[in-house]
């Protein structure tokens, strides 16, 4: 069974790989320039809440330090 790390690690990856394919996929709809504008928008929503997700995932993956 996994561990609480190694999901959090193959969660990490599963977002990252997600983030970076809309990444390809927005910028092939903006240099096509056909592109659907609300799509497009709503593209790039989901890769902000990806952004903010990765950057949860992280912060649960980082050890609390004791100043």
């Amino acid at each position: 069974m996994l561990s609480d790390r190694d999901s959090l690690l193959r969660n990490l990856h599963e977002l990252r790989s997600e983030h970076r394919d809309l990444d390809t996929v927005i910028a092939r709809m903006v240099t096509m320039g056909n592109a659907d504008q609300l799509q497009l928008q709503r593209l790039k929503k989901r890769k902000l809440l990806l952004k903010d997700e990765i950057a949860r995932v992280e912060s649960r993956l980082i050890p609390d330090s004791i100043a």
